[in-house]
C-alpha cells in the first residue's frame, strides 16, 4: 500500500470502548453479544441465522486459509460478489490479518474488473459464481498479480479445474492444518492493527476519468458507527441488507454500525425479492437510495389505481388530514384535539396498512443517502407516519450530515454530525473535514491533494446553509447549467420534481450553453406498462412503448406538472424518451442505479440534437 498523502492536519485518533480498529471493537462485540442472532441470510426462501460466535468463528476461518496463502499485512484482497454471508465472512477476516479489502461492484465488465484488480495490486480474488469467475478467466492473461482465485458458490464448477482456482469450502479447509497456530496468529494480527491502518480500498465511479482508489481506514469506520449517537440502535434492532456491500454507504450500515451497536443483519435472497423480503424482515433500521423511495411511492400509486373509488377515496382524505397536521407540526403550531383525534383513526384504518404493505411498520430510523431526493417525496412519507431521515456523505468522508426530524427544513440534509465540521468555500462549494476523512487515493497523490486540502475535503457539491446550521444541496459544482442567456440552473431540483412522477424512473436535464432547457427522460417500467394494460394501448415490448403516441402524452403531461413550480427559464421545453431498458450492467447507469449525465449526453448526442 501507499504512505498516506502528507496534509497540514492530522486526523483525530479515534477509539471505541478503548478499540482503535475495526478488528479489536468486531473481537470484543462477538465476544459481548454471544449467542444473539448477527446475520440471518435468506435462501431458496428459507432464513439462515449466525450468531455473533458464529460471525466471529467463520470470519476467523476465512483470515486464517488467507495466512496459509501467504498473505501479509497491507496484502489487497478483492471481492466480487452480489450480498451474502461469504462476502462479510470474507471482509472481516482480511481486516482482522491486516490485509485491505477491495469490493468491487459485480455489475462490472471484464475489463474494468482487469483495471481495478491491476490498480490495487490484488493478490487474491474472491468471486461469487461462475458467472463471475467468467469475467476472471476472460483477462487472467492481464492479471499476472492475481495468485489465487475462490469461488463461493461452486455449482455447474464440480468438474472444472484450474491451478489458481478454489471453491469456497476447499478453501476454508486451509484453516484446519495447524489451527491452534493459526488462530494464535489470527489474533496476534488484530492486537497489531492500528487505527490509520488501511481497512478498504472504494473505487469511485470514473464517470469523469479512470476509477480512483479511496483508501479508507479503521478510524473511518469506527467514527461512522459512533458518528449518530441520538439515532436510537442497539441490541433487537434488524437491518436489510440489499445494496452492494462494496458501496462505502453500505459497507458504513451494514458492517461497521452492526458491529458497534449489536444489530442483525438480514442480507436479501437478491433484487427481485427486496418487496418479499423487507415485508418479511419489517426492519426497525432502514439505509436506502433515492431509486428505492420512489418505488415505493410507484408502488403505492400503482395499487391505489386498482382499488376501489371508496378505497382511493379514503387514502385521499387520509393523505390530506396526514399533512394538515404534519403542517401544523413543522411550524410549531398545537393540533386540534378534533385534528389529532381524526388523524389517529385514519392512521389506524388507512395509513397503517400502507405502512404494513411497504414494510415500515416497525422502523424507527429510516436514512436516504448516495443521491438527492424529491423534497414532495418526503413530505409524502411524512404523511404516512414514516419520517425519512436526509443523509449526505461521500466515499471520502462517510456519511456527515443527517437532517433531524421535526427540526430540519425539508429537501436539506441537515446538520454536520459529531466529529464532522462543515462549512462553504466562496463559491458555495461544501467543504467537510472528519475524523472520517479518506486516507487518499491510491497512487495519486495529486488527485488527492485537489481534493483535501489541509484536511478539508472538497466535495464538489454547492450548497447553501441556514442559521441552524442545515446544509442543502443546490447542485454538483460541474453540472450547473449555464444556458446561452447567461442564466445559471441547478438541474437536480427539477429532475427530483420529474422522479416524484410515478411513471418516471430518471431525468437527465440537459441545456448547458444552448438556449432552453431540454430533458431525457427514463420510464418506470412496471408502472407504465400498467397504464398502458389499463388504457389498451397496444405495444409490444419496452422501445414500443417509448414511441406510443398516447405514453408520450402520459409523460408529457408530468412533465408539465414538475415544471410548474418553476420559473419559465428554469423550465424544460422539450422532453424525448430513452428507448432502451438500461441496467446497471449499463453504462450509462451508476450501480447504485442513478444515471450518468456526461455518459447520456455523450450516448444520446444525437436524440439531443432533435429537441434544439
Amino acid at each position: 500500500m501507499n504512505d498516506i498523502s502528507t496534509q497540514n492536519w492530522t486526523p483525530p485518533v479515534f477509539e471505541i470502548d478503548g478499540c482503535d480498529t475495526l478488528p479489536k471493537l468486531f473481537r470484543q462485540n462477538c465476544r459481548k453479544f454471544g449467542s444473539a442472532i448477527a446475520i440471518r441470510e435468506r435462501d431458496f426462501g428459507i432464513w439462515e441465522e449466525y450468531t455473533w460466535t458464529d460471525y466471529y468463528d467463520r470470519s476467523r476461518l476465512a483470515g486464517c486459509a488467507l495466512i496459509a496463502l501467504g498473505i501479509a499485512p497491507g496484502d489487497i484482497v478483492a471481492i466480487i460478489s452480489e450480498d451474502n454471508k461469504e462476502w462479510v465472512f470474507s471482509d472481516l477476516g482480511i481486516q482482522c490479518i491486516g490485509a485491505v479489502t477491495h469490493g468491487l461492484y459485480p455489475t462490472l465488465q471484464e475489463k474494468q474488473v482487469a483495471y481495478q484488480l491491476n490498480d490495487s495490486g490484488a493478490k487474491v480474488l474472491f468471486v461469487e459464481d461462475e458467472e463471475q469467475l467468467d469475467k476472471y478467466l476472460l483477462v487472467q492473461d492481464e492479471l499476472p498479480g492475481i495468485e489465487k482465485v475462490i469461488v463461493y458458490d461452486m455449482e455447474g464448477l464440480r468438474r472444472f479445474s484450474h491451478d489458481k482456482v478454489m471453491g469456497w469450502e476447499a478453501f476454508l479447509e486451509l484453516a484446519a492444518d495447524g489451527a491452534p497456530e493459526m488462530h494464535a496468529a489470527f489474533e496476534t494480527r488484530i492486537d497489531a492493527g492500528k487505527g490509520e491502518d488501511i481497512a478498504t480500498l472504494i473505487y469511485t465511479s470514473g464517470t469523469t476519468g479512470a476509477p480512483k482508489g479511496a483508501m479508507i481506514s479503521h478510524r473511518f469506520f469506527l467514527a461512522q458507527a459512533d458518528n449518530h449517537p441520538e439515532m436510537p440502535l442497539g441490541p433487537g434492532d434488524e437491518i436489510l441488507t440489499f445494496l452492494p456491500l462494496c458501496h462505502a454507504a453500505e459497507r458504513i450500515i451494514s458492517v461497521a454500525t452492526p458491529i458497534r451497536h449489536g444489530i442483525t443483519i438480514n442480507i436479501a435472497e437478491s433484487g427481485e425479492t427486496f418487496n418479499a423480503d423487507i415485508q418479511e424482515v419489517a426492519p426497525t433500521f432502514i439505509f436506502a437510495v433515492p431509486r428505492v423511495w420512489e418505488k415505493f411511492y410507484s408502488r403505492i400509486s400503482f395499487i391505489m389505481n386498482d382499488a376501489t373509488a371508496f378505497g382511493r377515496f379514503a387514502y385521499t382524505q387520509a393523505l390530506k388530514v396526514a399533512e394538515r397536521r404534519a403542517d401544523l407540526l413543522a411550524a410549531g403550531k398545537q393540533v386540534p384535539l378534533g385534528l389529532s383525534l381524526f388523524h389517529r383513526a385514519i392512521d389506524f384504518l388507512v395509513l397503517r396498512n400502507i405502512r404494513v404493505e411497504l414494510g415500515l411498520a416497525r422502523a424507527h430510523t429510516i436514512v436516504s443517502g448516495a443521491a438527492p431526493i424529491s423534497a414532495r417525496l418526503l413530505r409524502w412519507f411524512n404523511a404516512l407516519g414514516v419520517s425519512v431521515q436526509e443523509a449526505y456523505g461521500q466515499t471520502e468522508t462517510g456519511i456527515v450530515t443527517a437532517t433531524v426530524p421535526g427540526q430540519s427544513p425539508i429537501g436539506s440534509i441537515g446538520r454536520a454530525m459529531r466529529g464532522v465540521e462543515a462549512k462553504l468555500a466562496e463559491d458555495g462549494e461544501i467543504l467537510i473535514r472528519a475524523r472520517s476523512n479518506f486516507s487518499g487515493y491510491l497512487s495519486q497523490p495529486e488527485k488527492t491533494a485537489e481534493t483535501m486540502v489541509d484536511g478539508w475535503v472538497h466535495t464538489g457539491d454547492v450548497g447553501k446553509m441556514d442559521d441552524n446550521g442545515d446544509l442543502t444541496i443546490l447542485d454538483r459544482k460541474k453540472d450547473i447549467i449555464i444556458t446561452a442567456g447567461g442564466k445559471n440552473i441547478t438541474p437536480s431540483q427539477l429532475e427530483n420534481e420529474l422522479k416524484f412522477s410515478p411513471y418516471i424512473s430518471d431525468a437527465v436535464i440537459i441545456g448547458d450553453k444552448r438556449k432552453y432547457l431540454t430533458v431525457l427522460i427514463m420510464i418506470d417500467q412496471e408502472t407504465v406498462e400498467k397504464y398502458a394494460q389499463d388504457k389498451r394501448i397496444p405495444f409490444s415490448n419496452y422501445k414500443s412503448l417509448c414511441e406510443s403516441e398516447p405514453i408520450i402524452e402520459l409523460i408529457g403531461n408530468e412533465v408539465d406538472r414538475a415544471n410548474s413550480g418553476f420559473s419559465p427559464v428554469e423550465q424544460v421545453k422539450k422532453f424525448r424518451l430513452i428507448d432502451v431498458l438500461l441496467t446497471a450492467e449499463d453504462e450509462e447507469l451508476t450501480p447504485t442505479m442513478k444515471l450518468k449525465r456526461n455518459e447520456v449526453e455523450r450516448k444520446y448526442k444525437d436524440l439531443i440534437e432533435t429537441m434544439y
